[in-house]
C-alpha cells in the first residue's frame, strides 16, 4: 500500500497539486493539517484533498484559527490577518469540514498528529529533548507529524535511549525501524530554505519512508495572494523557502 504523506499545505493549491502529479499512483493520503492559512486557495484545497483516496486527515492550529477556536492574538500579525481573510472566505460546508477532522489519529503501528502526540495541535518538535519526551506520548512504533514546516526524522531504538536526529535523503527510500518519529516538511510554505514543495512516500507494505520534492509555480501563487490582499511578507517568502 503507497501511502502519500501532506502536510501544511496552506492553501497553496499550485503547490498541491504538483505534489499530486509528482507523486504517481498512491493507494492512500494522510494529511497531517494546516489545510488552509497564509495561502490564497483555502476553499479550493480542502475540496481537492476531500477528494483524494483512503483520506486520513487531521486539523492543524490554522485550521483550527479559521473556526475561532484559537484567537488570532495568538499569531504574529501577517498570520493572524491570513487567517481572518481565510475565515470570512471559507464557505460554510468547507467549515464544517475543518470542524469535524480530529486531532491525532492512530492506524495500525502509525501515530498521526500535527504537532505532536503529546499537545497534537500546537507543540513543535525541533529538538532532541522534545523528540525524547514525545517518545513517551505514543505506543505505536511510528509517529508522523508536520507543524515545523521542516522535513526531519528523529530515532529512538531503544526504550531507556536517547533520540537521535537522521539527516533526509530527498528521494531515497529509507527503512523504517521502531521507534521514529517522522516530519515529511510542508507542502505549501516550507521553511528550510528550499521552496520546492515537500511531501513523502510512505509503503507499508515494503516498510519504507520516501522524502520527495518538487518545483511549482510559485510566482503564481504569489500573484493571487497578493490579488487577495494577503500580507506581501508572506507571498515573498515562498520563494526562499523560510
Amino acid at each position: 500500500m503507497q501511502v502519500l504523506v501532506i502536510s501544511d499545505i496552506h492553501a497553496n493549491l499550485t503547490a498541491l497539486e504538483a505534489v499530486l502529479s509528482d507523486a504517481g499512483r498512491i493507494d492512500a493520503v494522510w494529511c497531517l493539517g494546516d489545510l488552509v492559512g497564509y495561502g490564497p486557495d483555502p476553499n479550493e484545497v480542502i475540496e481537492r484533498v476531500r477528494g483524494l483516496p483512503a483520506l486520513l486527515c487531521l486539523i492543524g492550529n490554522h485550521d483550527q484559527a479559521a473556526m475561532g477556536i484559537i484567537p488570532l492574538s495568538r499569531f504574529n500579525h501577517d498570520a493572524g490577518a491570513a487567517a481572518a481573510w481565510t475565515t470570512h472566505t471559507l464557505t460554510p460546508e468547507n467549515l464544517a469540514y475543518l470542524r469535524s477532522l480530529p486531532s491525532k489519529i492512530t492506524f495500525e503501528d502509525f501515530t498521526l498528529a500535527h504537532g505532536s502526540p503529546r499537545q497534537p495541535v500546537w507543540e513543535y518538535i525541533l529538538d532532541l529533548q522534545t523528540a525524547n519526551v514525545n517518545f513517551e506520548s505514543f505506543t505505536t512504533d511510528y509517529c508522523l507529524i508536520g507543524h515545523s514546516h521542516l522535513p526531519l526524522i528523529f530515532r529512538r531504538q531503544e526504550a531507556n535511549g536517547r533520540a537521535r536526529l537522521t539527516s533526509v535523503a530527498w528521494g531515497d527510500r529509507m527503512p523504517l525501524e521502531p521507534r521514529m518519529i517522522l516530519n515529511p516538511g510542508s507542502v505549501g510554505q516550507p521553511r528550510d530554505m528550499d521552496p520546492r514543495a515537500a511531501y513523502a512516500l510512505l509503503d507499508l507494505k515494503g516498510e519504507t519512508w520516501e522524502p520527495r520534492r518538487v518545483e511549482y509555480d510559485v510566482s503564481q501563487v504569489q500573484e493571487r495572494m497578493l490579488r487577495a490582499g494577503l500580507p506581501e511578507r508572506q507571498a515573498m517568502r515562498l520563494l526562499a523557502g523560510w
